[in-house]
């Protein structure tokens, strides 16, 4: 059984989040903490293997404390969080932090109605504490080659081998599909491309409403490219990276003159996501005059594999998969993986060349 810490400085949720946590013969509950400096002693003395952690709590807040946690006692975190726009911000530090995931509470700080996520909050707890601590903690290296201005990173750091089948000359659109562990995932890949890539980037990112943008304007300041949450019907541009919103099935349709975004939230999740990779590949899957580069990294769950198989069907694609060494969860990656259509399986670090290469 794997050992839980609870820290909320709501007494209610405290008790709820232990009883439903208890349900699950994989879990066991070993003491609360009311806020971070709590947390930070019970951890030093009854070494969890995994602890629930609110955001918004006195003396010592959520980023506070994993900020500690990450520097002093490293383990796997899952955070819990309202779905404010400080609140959604809060999360997306958390993960850059080395938070393993998150729950949005359904109505606030105190959320009466929290059975409603009870089997997430149980999901993620059990994910995250079979994580391996030594990839959480991982600093994702920076590559430090000189590059001359305007020469590629392809052509400074990677091998010329192409395969003859894939036409360089296409028009390209990049599409990449991520949960558990993308953020800092996405944060490797997206802030290594070229402020000149000349194609649009699609990521779907499992995350629920309010959570996506949040994502979104911090890549975009940390980007050369351009990173912003998709709209309805907007068009897609050159070195431009979409976040596919929470809550809003995210397909690309080929409009003749240009690219377009067609978000449905109508549609129920797919694999219990909305938005799904599946949904994304699928429809990129019909779009006849551009070539396609597919990404998948971390995350639980197969999604996405369908998807690929869709694409490879169709058209000219080239899929990377997340290597294992490097994935806080393999579930995604080793799916897709496992249809045997994946073209080449990077560590994180090595994507954004693999992505480059063929750009070329």
């Amino acid at each position: 059984m794997k050992k839980v810490l609870v820290v909320d400085d709501s007494a209610f949720m405290r008790k709820l989040i232990s009883d439903f946590l208890t349900t699950s013969d994989q879990l066991e509950v070993i003491g609360i903490a009311r806020n971070g400096e709590d947390a930070i002693a019970k951890i030093h003395k009854l070494r969890p293997d995994v602890v629930t952690l609110d955001v918004e709590m006195p003396k010592m807040n959520g980023i506070e404390a994993l900020r500690r946690i990450m520097q002093d006692c490293p383990l796997p975190v899952v955070m819990l969080s309202s779905t404010t726009k400080e609140g959604a911000e809060e999360t997306v530090t958390a993960m850059e932090l080395g938070a393993v995931d998150f729950i949005a509470k359904p109505s606030g700080t105190i959320s009466l109605d929290l059975h409603k996520v009870q089997d997430e909050i149980v999901d993620k707890v059990v994910a995250a504490s079979k994580v391996n601590i030594k990839k959480m903690t991982k600093v994702y290296r920076k590559r430090t080659e000189e590059i001359e201005p305007n020469q590629s990173v392809f052509e400074a750091n990677s091998p010329k081998t192409i395969n003859r089948k894939w036409n360089m000359n296409s028009s390209k659109v990049i599409l990449i599909g991520t949960s558990t562990g993308g953020p800092r995932a996405l944060q490797q890949v997206l802030t290594e491309l070229p402020p000149d890539l000349d194609a649009p980037v699609v990521v779907v990112q499992h995350m629920p409403p309010g959570f996506t943008r949040s994502l979104a304007d911090r890549l975009d300041g940390q980007s050369a490219i351009k990173v912003k949450e998709a709209e309805h019907e907007e068009t897609l541009q050159k070195g431009t990276a979409y976040i596919a919103p929470g809550g809003f099935h995210t397909r690309v349709m080929d409009l003749g003159s240009h690219l377009s975004f067609q978000l449905t939230k109508e549609e129920a999740p797919r694999n219990g996501h909305r938005p799904s990779v599946d949904t994304l590949f699928e429809s990129a899957s019909l779009i006849r005059n551009y070539a396609k580069i597919a990404v998948i990294m971390t995350g639980m769950g197969s999604d996405g594999s369908e998807g690929l198989i869709k694409l490879k069907e169709q058209g000219e694609v080239k899929a990377i998969a997340e290597a294992k060494e490097t994935c806080i969860v393999f579930g995604m990656p080793k799916s897709a993986i496992a249809t045997k259509l994946v073209d080449s399986v990077e560590n994180i670090e090595d994507i954004s060349l693999s992505i480059m290469k063929y750009m070329m």
